[in-house]
């Protein structure tokens, strides 16, 4: 059976093409056989020393037998019997329901998988995996999260967004192959508490990287994803202090369509939890190698996010009365103009009412004004972009406070 390796078979061999299963590829050589048996081997094998001349006893005479390939009992050697095959033949539909295999586990080195499968890996984890290849082509997933894949070569027409399209999958989580975790990556602009809060940081995850003082959101978010050492990293707002119960264990489903997931956040103005303001772990690819003109109003919803139900922060975002109506400007605009795919009305409804008429703590005047100022400019018509531009913002809240 030619699958795409190599193999040293003997001299007077014939090759056929692999028919897409062991079954229908040994009833095709069956049924244009001239022996008494014949031998089925396979190009992903090595037959170094292996004994062709080998005969089964009398008794074993109308079994077939399967020699393993490497620690795969269901292998791809074999030695049948072409008359009790035959008459067997019309009522199999998978090789296993053949009613006499005899199982040889002293077998031959499997060395490739040619063009069956491709590996892919997000971990570093290298290790001897045989598959069955007499089922269906399972797509086999390692780890808690399928930091590694193998995956079926000829089947990849299912993968129409994710692997979680196709609809045959292993997962095999007694395999120790989880990634590192992900970085994580402090950001901050001109909020007061920010040195604080990255101190807090830093003592529950001493590692965290800090990103200071770059013009625009957007800009930050890539600049993070370019210092990031991971191909995902958890951002944290300046905003925000850590929740020390918060573990940045979190990794990526790697079945999944690349995406950002996004990490609850306690407002400590009005009490809502929810993703605003939260621990954001974003995908560096999806931020790097999209033009800007894709980007919508929110950044990170732009793309496929996942909602990860987890406290990871607390937002003390009221420091002074601009940094409070910026905060509820912004994300008041964004609720009222329904930008963010996939919004529940009901839970927007709730959250607009929250940030409009319930606030407490310092500047909370403030946050009230932000928050009715953004639900009155989603209304105007305007380019809502301009939220994310922190000149325009500073411009808008001087001139409609008389503060310029």
């Amino acid at each position: 059976m030619q699958m795409g390796g190599t193999a040293q078979l003997p001299a007077h061999t014939k090759y056929t093409r692999y028919n897409n299963t062991h079954l229908a590829t040994i009833k095709r050589i069956v049924e244009r056989a001239t022996t008494e048996y014949v031998w089925v081997v396979s190009d992903l094998c090595d037959y170094t020393g292996f004994d062709f001349t080998w005969q089964p006893v009398p008794w074993e005479a109308t079994q077939i037998h399967c020699w393993a390939s490497g620690e795969q009992q269901y292998g791809d050697t074999f030695l049948v019997p072409v008359s009790a095959f035959k008459r067997q033949a019309g009522d199999l539909k998978v090789l296993g329901w053949y009613k006499h295999i005899n199982w040889h586990s002293k077998g031959v080195p499997r060395l490739t998988l040619g063009n069956m499968y491709d590996w892919v890996y997000y971990s570093d984890a290298r290790f001897d995996f045989q598959p069955n290849l007499w089922e269906k082509r399972n797509l086999h997933a390692f780890g808690t999260n399928g930091s590694v894949l193998l995956v079926p070569r000829d089947c990849k027409q299912h993968f129409r967004t994710q692997y979680y399209d196709y609809p045959y999958i292993l997962r095999h989580t007694d395999y120790k192959v989880d990634e590192k975790t992900q970085d994580v990556v402090f950001i901050s602009y001109d909020e007061k508490n920010a040195d604080l809060n990255y101190d807090i940081l830093k003592k529950y995850y001493p590692q965290a990287k800090r990103l200071h003082g770059v013009e625009g959101q957007l800009n930050a978010l890539r600049r993070a994803a370019e210092i990031s050492d991971t191909d995902h990293y958890f951002a944290v707002f300046a905003k925000t202090q850590i929740n020390p119960d918060f573990r940045f264990d979190f990794l990526p489903d790697r079945l999944r369509t690349p995406s950002h997931y996004i990490f609850n956040a306690r407002n400590m103005s009005n009490d809502l939890e929810y993703g605003t303001m939260g621990v954001i772990l974003y995908n560096c690819d999806l931020l790097l190698n999209t033009e800007v003109d894709d980007f919508g109003v929110d950044f990170t919803t732009s793309f496929p996010i996942q909602v990860v139900p987890e406290l990871s922060a607390f937002a003390h975002f009221a420091e002074d009365p601009y940094r409070a109506w910026r905060t509820a400007f912004r994300e008041c605009t964004k609720l009222q103009s329904r930008c963010i795919p996939g919004q529940v009305d009901i839970e927007t409804r709730h959250r607009l009412d929250v940030w409009c008429t319930h606030a407490h703590g310092d500047n909370k005047d403030w946050v009230l004004r932000g928050a009715n100022d953004g639900v009155e400019f989603a209304k105007t018509g305007e380019d809502l972009k301009q939220i994310n531009d922190w000149q325009w913002l500073r411009h808008r809240f001087n001139t409609s406070y008389e503060l310029a």
